[in-house]
């Protein structure tokens, strides 16, 4: 998880680079088919077999889900100062809170409901709507958010079943045909000195992809949650170092207030669910994934 949250910070960078020429959707593009370029060594050893899955269907549904959060978050990454676009991308825990009453039954009572309500005070601490420093595109960073939260319901599921590599290599392959009609429809070819940021976000983009894969497949989210916030810490340096912008108040405080929120729910999550597995006989027996 500490070098996916790394990986992550760096794509976020060579994004905000590429975007010097290219509209976010393009870089969206190029993201994805150099990102299956660099998927592709994972076929050495299980051959075209590791493609062969009987949820085809569960994919397809959860790579829609992402492409849109990864074009909402590639265009708040361009358009807002990159520690913000960060910042509100942690809300994604309060999402997936939400999405597993609604969607999964899930049970939330008043604690985590508190903690969500926390973290929404941290969003608009960040946001700000009404004042002046009010920036609509705020709002797309939270859209990026909220389908990041489906997408992590959905590979909590694939997890359980489906290798890692498998995971990764579908879901960066499918993700090139999902992104092209909107390239497409703000095409440019980029010039020589783009090309470099294009190809290192999509090989760091996989290799991020990979990790976050790999960490949710060996240990339990709840765990990994702190380690993830490694990558505000990254990005907030380098983008004060390469782009010249700090971090306001506002954002640092409702950056905090978010990740305490965020922290809080896993940690009922980590608690329930240990709770659930001693009071089942059967899932003690389980061997661990």
């Amino acid at each position: 998880m500490l070098a996916s949250a790394s990986l992550f910070a760096l794509m976020a960078v060579s994004i905000r680079l590429a975007s010097a020429q290219l509209h976010p959707f393009q870089i969206t593009f190029f993201r994805s088919a150099f990102g299956a370029l660099f998927a592709l060594p994972l076929l050495i050893g299980p051959g075209w077999s590791l493609l062969r899955t009987p949820r085809f269907g569960f994919y397809v549904m959860r790579c829609v889900l992402g492409m849109g959060g990864m074009l909402a978050g590639f265009w708040a990454i361009v358009n807002l100062p990159l520690a913000e676009a960060v910042a509100l991308s942690y809300s994604s825990p309060l999402f997936v809170t939400i999405g597993a009453v609604i969607f999964l039954g899930e049970v939330v009572r008043l604690r985590r409901w508190s903690a969500v309500i926390a973290g929404f005070i941290g969003v608009l601490v960040i946001v700000r709507p009404g004042s002046a420093a009010f920036a609509p595109g705020s709002l797309v960073a939270l859209l990026a958010a909220g389908l990041t939260g489906a997408v992590t319901i959905s590979i909590k599921s694939l997890t359980g079943s489906e290798p890692a590599d498998r995971i990764v290599l579908l879901t960066t392959l499918l993700w090139v045909p999902l992104s092209l009609p909107a390239a497409l429809a703000v095409w440019q070819w980029p010039h020589a000195d783009i090309w470099p940021w294009l190809g290192l976000s999509g090989a760091l983009g996989t290799g991020g992809h990979y990790c976050w894969t790999r960490a949710l497949r060996l240990a339990e989210a709840s765990m990994l949650a702190p380690f993830s916030y490694l990558q505000l810490l990254i990005v907030a340096v380098l983008a004060w170092w390469i782009f010249g912008e700090a971090v306001d108040h506002y954002t640092a405080l409702g950056a905090a207030i978010i990740i305490g929120a965020s922290l809080y729910i896993a940690q009922r999550e980590h608690a329930l669910a240990r709770q659930r597995r001693a009071s089942t006989p059967q899932a003690r027996a389980e061997p661990p994934i």
